[in-house]
């Protein structure tokens, strides 16, 4: 059987050097050596608005009187630049600094970006807020920690939706500015004020005073199992990330960059990886109003039938969806796959039946594949930090480190832990040594906690692949170590599209067991009308039939207890966020929802729950907590 043909595309790092050391410890680096960046990041915000200055930065679609969305707005690197430069002003008047930074709690804009690059070019780090921590959260906790360890003296809100987590969380002292409308009983600047500060030669004397060392964001972890952490983000880390995603992923400079990007920039992925990349390369994003929900999925597919993006970065519940709607959709394929040259996905395990059904899109469309790129990365890495070697990725591939960056392969009750030791990786936590302390190993390796194995121990030029987090792994009473990772994807692969995550227990017990969080796809599976409630339709008996013959399945390729799903059930009531159950890019936090459900977990161990489903059982467990 021939091997399927790829749009070309170049892989920038394909050897590695790898060396031993003590007590089974390897360490793995790139054979190519990291090119100079630049000390910070609005040296090349200067230079695309000197070398295309007309070239769209950013794009968004503007709502309209009726609450739609219509034509696109476009700011050009020569606007981006100059209201940079008035608004970083604007924060020097303010006397703005690492312990007075901008917090901004609204989500995507184009009034973000232009606040964002005014604090680069002042050389004042900014705050991105998960938008759900104000909009979305019923008690603001997470809201008020987060600007409780950040201190800011100026807080950006894009309207009055902000206005109860702003009177909940901001001081009465801390400026407020606001892009629309006002606050009830509250004193606000204007974005447009804040905008039309007048520059003078402070502004540059500024950025020119800004280094790599200087701090250019704090970006907060999910809060897995405590509350959140503000990663430092420092230019250093940024612009040297953009320089080896550059040399691991050569297509980002091969032509023009467009994106077409719903990626909260509150997180590393879209904030850091993704805008970071269309600064440093030039490059144009439009920004989509769309995300991977049933509400809005249909904006992102308005956006991607209408701009073609060069590369595509989205999670794995976004490609299922892009995956389904291509099967049907003309329009959609001919345009996403006119020039993307390269699918990227993090975040969360893709489903190997969602990869086999954009490929058989883009064999029917194009006569092609197009390579889906993926590796490891986290917000204390920069994001990138390893990525795939060729073309034939396989769900879980991880690939080898980008240039500069070292990794220390260590046993860990018998897996392997990889560390990350580079210019990308962030210097610790801000106000907190302790945790940075304990971060860090001997050696100046960050610990990340994530497990790793050979692609092919046979060469190891083809990289890495994911064998979970340590964290999450545990042992059965009966000993048996249980990885939680692999069986989390191969339980998702299974019961696709019905499965949007699922969480693994069994913790001091002597089965496994799981807990499903069902996609919406299963309201289709089950044939009651679109009203019913969840529980009814988990209920139903097409549902049970599909999972049963999940859970069969499952049992018969299982090889032990630690992989042998023993009980099921599916859960009725979504995550939340402000349990910290899941981020706001829909990503679950098994720990959390294990602490917050130990009531459910206990019930489904001890055949308490209204259904239990076993192997070969004929009826599954349905709850609703």
């Amino acid at each position: 059987m021939s091997s399927p043909t790829f749009r070309p595309l170049t892989f920038g790092v394909t050897r590695v050097a790898l060396k031993d050391g003590p007590s089974g410890v390897h360490y793995l680096r790139a054979e190519q050596d990291l090119a100079p960046y630049p000390d910070r990041l609005s040296d090349r915000l200067k230079h695309w608005a000197v070398a295309a200055p007309e070239r769209t930065f950013m794009a968004r679609r503007q709502k309209q009187a009726d609450g739609t969305l219509g034509d696109w707005r476009h700011v050009r690197y020569a606007e981006a630049w100059a209201t940079a430069c008035r608004i970083a002003q604007g924060l020097l008047d303010r006397g703005l600094s690492a312990d007075k930074p901008v917090a901004i709690l609204s989500e995507n804009s184009l009034e973000h970006a232009l606040l964002a690059l005014g604090c680069l070019v002042a050389g004042v780090p900014f705050v991105p807020v998960s938008p759900p921590y104000s909009l979305v959260s019923q008690d603001f906790d997470k809201l008020k920690h987060v600007l409780r360890m950040t201190t800011p003296g100026l807080v950006f809100a894009a309207d009055a939706r902000y206005a109860k987590a702003i009177k909940a969380a901001v001081p009465a002292d801390t400026e407020v500015v606001m892009h629309e409308g006002q606050l009830e009983g509250r004193t606000c600047t204007s974005f447009e004020q804040l905008c039309a500060t007048p520059a003078t030669t402070a502004v540059e004397a500024a950025r020119l005073a800004t280094g790599a060392d200087t701090i250019a964001k704090f970006l907060f972890t999910s809060g897995s199992t405590k509350l959140p952490k503000a990663v430092i983000n420092t230019n250093r880390m940024w612009c040297a990330n953009q320089q080896q995603m550059c040399q691991s992923m050569p297509v980002l400079a091969e032509e023009p960059l467009v994106l077409v990007d719903w990626l909260p920039w509150n997180h590393t992925f879209g904030g850091n990886h993704n805008f970071g990349m269309v600064v440093f390369q030039g490059g144009t994003l439009y920004i989509d109003d769309g995300k991977p929900t049933p509400a809005l999925m249909h904006e992102t597919l308005r956006n991607l039938r209408e701009i073609a993006p060069t590369v595509y970065f989205n999670v794995p519940t976004g490609f299922e969806a892009i995956a389904h709607a291509m099967k049907t959709d003309d329009l959609l394929r001919r345009t996403l796959l006119s020039r993307v040259q390269m699918f990227f996905y993090a975040g969360a395990a893709l489903a190997q039946p969602i990869w086999d059904s954009l490929y058989e899109s883009e064999e029917r469309e194009i006569g092609q594949r197009i390579v889906m790129g993926t590796g490891l990365g986290m917000t204390e890495s920069g994001p990138f930090g390893i990525f795939v070697t060729n073309p034939y990725v396989r769900a879980g591939d991880l690939g080898v480190p980008t240039p500069g960056l070292e990794l220390k392969l260590v046993p860990s009750d018998g897996k392997v832990e990889v560390r990350y030791r580079g210019p990308n990786i962030t210097p610790g936590y801000w106000r907190m040594p302790t945790e940075t302390a304990e971060s860090f190993d001997e050696e100046g390796f960050f610990k990340t906690g994530d497990a790793v194995k050979w692609i092919d121990e046979t060469d190891v030029h083809l990289g890495l692949k994911f064998d979970g987090r340590i964290a999450e792994d545990f042992k059965l009473a009966t000993g048996t170590f249980v990885s939680v990772g692999p069986l989390r994807a191969k339980i998702i692969a299974a019961g696709a599209p019905y499965i949007q995550d699922v969480v693994i227990t069994g913790l001091n017990t002597k089965e496994v067991g799981a807990m499903v969080f069902p996609t919406a796809a299963v309201r289709g599976l089950s044939g009651l009308p679109a009203s019913a409630p969840l529980a009814e339709v988990l209920e139903s008996a097409p549902v049970l039939a599909h999972f049963q013959k999940v859970v069969d399945e499952l049992a018969q390729t299982s090889t032990g207890s630690a992989n042998h799903i023993a009980r099921l059930c599916l859960l009725a009531d979504p995550p939340t966020i402000d349990r910290g159950e899941v981020t706001d890019k829909g990503s679950i936090n098994q720990r959390a929802v294990l602490a917050h459900r130990a009531d459910t977990v206990a019930a489904l161990h001890e055949d308490r729950l209204h259904h239990i489903v076993k192997p070969a059982a004929k009826i599954l467990s349905t709850v609703s907590a």
